[in-house]
């Protein structure tokens, strides 16, 4: 299935499910573009708002959906070692330069 691609967990690291590719990869791109190298980072409302723009309408029209794909993304990229999370409240994410790929 090639439109589909394996998603992963940090929370759950036993299971993956199967998501749409194309917005998977628009996402992960987005994301992997405004997230900064390392802390303070940003929260999780601010990856959604600031990816929006660099996400194409075709597939984000207006924004729709964009905060259940920004987090699915999150929590795969976190899985693959590629983003890390802050300790304190709120969450903030960064790039670790691992395992975007």
């Amino acid at each position: 299935m090639a439109d589909k691609v394996e998603v992963r967990n940090v929370n759950v690291p036993d299971r993956t499910e199967r998501v749409d590719r194309a917005k998977y990869e628009a996402m992960k791109a987005a994301m992997l573009r405004i997230l900064p190298d390392g802390p303070p980072g940003l929260t999780g409302q601010e990856i959604k708002e600031a990816a929006k723009p660099h996400l194409p309408d075709a597939l984000f029209p207006g924004g729709k959906t964009a905060g259940w794909w920004a987090k699915t993304v999150q929590l795969d990229l976190e899985a693959r070692g590629a983003v890390a999370r802050s300790a304190s409240s709120p969450l903030r994410f960064w790039r670790t330069g691992n395992g975007a790929d």
